[in-house]
């Protein structure tokens, strides 16, 4: 069973920047693909940003050039550098972890809220 707690959601200005950090437990890290994802109200929950085990990254049109994800292995955890945040980033963002392997198995965090002010 894998454990992920997420942090660094909260209130902004428009503009302004948040970090997000999501640590896992009970898995070996370095081998999960990580991603983030998002729900605003009403919609759909959508792909934000991923990262492989091998440390490639993939990027959602509507945050490419302001949004970074980053991971580190020593600490088990991935990271959600979110810049320029606008009112359209307001939403739940969830961390999620595939473990890989020859049995691969997904999990969702409980997620953080980011709010976008204008």
């Amino acid at each position: 069973q894998v454990q992920l707690v997420e942090s660094g959601g909260g209130l902004v200005q428009a503009g302004g920047s948040l970090r997000l950090s999501c640590t896992a437990s009970g898995s070996t890290f370095s081998s999960n693909d990580m991603s983030w994802y998002r729900q605003a109200p009403g919609k759909q929950r959508e792909l934000v940003a991923g990262v492989t085990s091998g440390g490639r990254t993939n990027y959602a049109d509507s945050v490419k050039g302001r949004f970074t994800i980053s991971r580190d292995n020593t600490k088990n955890t991935v990271y959600l550098q979110m810049n320029s945040l606008k009112p359209e980033d307001t939403a739940v963002y969830y961390c999620w972890a595939d473990t890989g392997g020859a049995w691969p198995q997904m999990y969702w965090g409980q997620g953080t809220q980011v709010t976008v002010s204008s």
